[in-house]
């Protein structure tokens, strides 16, 4: 019989990224959902995954920059969502603090083991 998994966000195990940045996990074979925390101010570099990437702002706003040369600008606040596709380079900056939630398709395998070092 197929079963569900259930998880707390409070029991699982936390990576302090940078000194403002912390995400924590959950994947599948899948799926992946990650819960990042910004404090205002930080910032993540230009990067692009061949993951799909929704990000969805629960409190606060991040600003992104999309493209090449950062020439697209998208402010997402709380209850928004930003849709990222595969392999499109993208840097972003907390304008407050901010609490989000990731989710790429396919898991990000960076992060699995990252986070195995945790």
């Amino acid at each position: 019989m197929v079963q569900a998994t259930h998880f707390a966000w409070a029991d699982r195990p936390v990576e302090q990224f940078s000194s403002d940045i912390a995400r924590s996990f959950v994947t599948s074979e899948k799926a992946m959902i990650g819960r990042v925390t910004f404090a205002k101010g930080a910032v993540v570099g230009s990067h692009h995954h061949v993951h799909e990437q929704f990000t969805h702002v629960v409190e606060g706003c991040l600003r992104f920059f999309l493209g090449e040369n950062k020439e697209q600008v998208v402010t997402v606040r709380a209850g928004e969502v930003i849709l990222i596709p595969p392999n499109l380079p993208h840097a972003v900056e907390a304008v407050e603090d901010t609490v989000e939630y990731d989710v790429f398709t396919p898991p990000r395998e960076d992060w699995i083991a990252a986070g195995a070092k945790a």
